[in-house]
């Protein structure tokens, strides 16, 4: 289930915005494997070449979970976007490359890289997104497409906020239930909906501002504790959860384990920088899934940070936008002042299910 990440793109001035690239309404939400359509952020595809398309998408000023966060000045959540990325993915691989509705993707790997994230401060308007998607890999099989990596470039008003990574490969039902059934040694795959009380870990869960959370809903760790310079946790999974699990799962969804590797972090930092997740923000998170994370096992976690470094020299580049380069002061409230690279690791039963590197930026306040 691994796969080789694509090359991070060359930043460079983005294209202007299609005039047809419509932000009125979202795509079907069949399209984006979403139940709720207010879990839907994609508002259109364009273009569908074999080498990539374009797609919208509109990132809601409030939302019940992206929006619950300590950051300040407030800004529009980066899992957010890594979620608009991988619904354009999705979008794209049923609109564009003929995958059917009735097959099963599967996530084997996630990027994102921040390079602009004051041009994500919530501001008086949803924010509107541009994403340039690029395949870079297209597997074929017998002559269906059996597997599509992505890059996806991020623009704002055509000024250039980053990049993004999502792969996936496409199951029909029989080849999914062979590969799930193989994957447990026989064993049926439980459904999220349906729980048995013991696959449920027992805990405290984390004071939701140790991770960067105000709502205890959103908060997906139990018993966070510092031990010898390692972060360890212990996962909730919140079956119920309405963002996490809009539809019933027969594992561990991907973005659930990114969440999760994102609260360690934070928590880590905190406990090894003294600097609070309301000015800490992800700017990058990569991620190869090694296996399917199982609901009933339970998946602990780990996390290191590393030594904090001043901030890169791209975050100091001008912002390019349709009129022009714009320069930024660099006192200017919200500026990325150092960043910390994090590794968090996901293990069931001794087994790593994933490994993440993050990095979290310390913005001025």
């Amino acid at each position: 289930m691994t796969t080789t990440p694509a090359p991070a793109p060359v930043e460079t001035a983005q294209p202007p915005v299609s005039p047809s690239l419509s932000f009125a309404s979202t795509v079907d939400r069949s399209l984006v494997h979403r139940d709720s359509l207010g879990e839907v952020f994609v508002t259109d595809l364009r273009g569908g070449g074999e080498t990539g398309y374009q797609a919208a998408a509109q990132l809601p000023r409030s939302h019940a979970y992206y929006g619950d966060h300590l950051l300040r000045p407030r800004a529009h959540d980066p899992i957010l976007l890594l979620e608009a990325a991988r619904q354009a993915a999705l979008a794209g691989a049923h609109a564009f490359f003929g995958i059917p509705a009735r097959d099963k993707f599967i996530l084997t790997f996630l990027r994102i890289h921040l390079v602009r994230p004051l041009l994500l401060a919530v501001r008086d308007a949803p924010l509107d997104l541009t994403m340039d998607v690029t395949v870079t890999d297209r597997r074929v099989r017998e002559g269906r497409v059996v597997g599509l990596d992505h890059t996806i470039g991020f623009s704002v008003g055509g000024a250039t906020i980053g990049w993004a990574g999502v792969g996936l490969r496409f199951r029909d039902p029989e080849g999914y239930r062979a590969l799930r059934l193989a994957n447990r040694d026989g064993a049926e795959p439980l459904s999220s909906a349906a729980l048995p009380p013991e696959a449920v870990p027992v805990g405290a869960p984390a004071t939701p501002y140790l991770v960067g959370r105000t709502d205890p809903d959103n908060v997906v760790l139990l018993d966070p504790e510092p031990r010898d310079g390692v972060a360890h946790a212990v996962l909730r999974a919140p079956a119920g959860h309405p963002s996490l699990f809009d539809h019933p799962q027969d594992h561990l969804p991907g973005m659930v384990l990114a969440e999760a590797a994102r609260q360690l972090a934070l928590f880590a930092a905190l406990d090894s920088t003294g600097t609070s997740s309301a000015k800490n923000v992800l700017t990058e998170l990569n991620v190869t899934f090694a296996r399917f994370g199982e609901l009933e096992p339970t998946t602990f976690l780990t996390a290191v940070c590393g030594e904090q470094q001043p901030a890169a020299g791209d975050e100091h580049l001008p912002i390019y936008t349709q009129a022009g380069p714009l320069e930024l002061e660099s006192d200017e409230v919200g500026q990325v002042v150092s960043q910390l690279a994090v590794e968090v690791d996901a293990q069931q039963n001794k087994e790593s299910i994933a490994r993440f590197s993050l990095t979290l930026a310390r913005i001025r306040g």
